[in-house]
């Protein structure tokens, strides 16, 4: 299951308000100073999906990533959407600081 925090769906909601709603889709992005992480992109489900109607949304994730990662929510932070899994996927959040050269204040 994905779920959306009220906050989250607000921001949906505006980002929506002139324009047609169209598929959320959660996927792993890779690469960055933290590591692989679960991000969100807008994109309509395709047949190696599994999807989920929450709040007038439709979000859909890989099968294969939603099987390591077991029920997700999405929430808002002051940077943007945060998505977080229930389950710990392999690689999640791997890298630190150290993967940028050092950088992100870390000496």
């Amino acid at each position: 299951m994905i779920t959306l925090s009220d906050n989250a769906r607000k921001e949906l909601d505006a980002y929506f308000a002139d324009k047609e709603k169209a598929g959320v889709r959660v996927f792993l992005a890779t690469g960055g100073c933290s590591g692989a992480r679960l991000a969100l992109a807008l994109d309509e489900p395709t047949t190696d999906d599994a999807v989920f109607e929450n709040c007038g949304y439709t979000l859909c994730i890989e099968k294969d990533l939603y099987q390591q990662s077991g029920a997700i929510s999405i929430d808002m932070s002051y940077m943007g959407f945060v998505v977080e899994s229930a389950l710990e996927i392999p690689g999640l959040g791997a890298g630190g600081c150290a993967s940028c050269g050092g950088g992100c204040g870390a000496h």
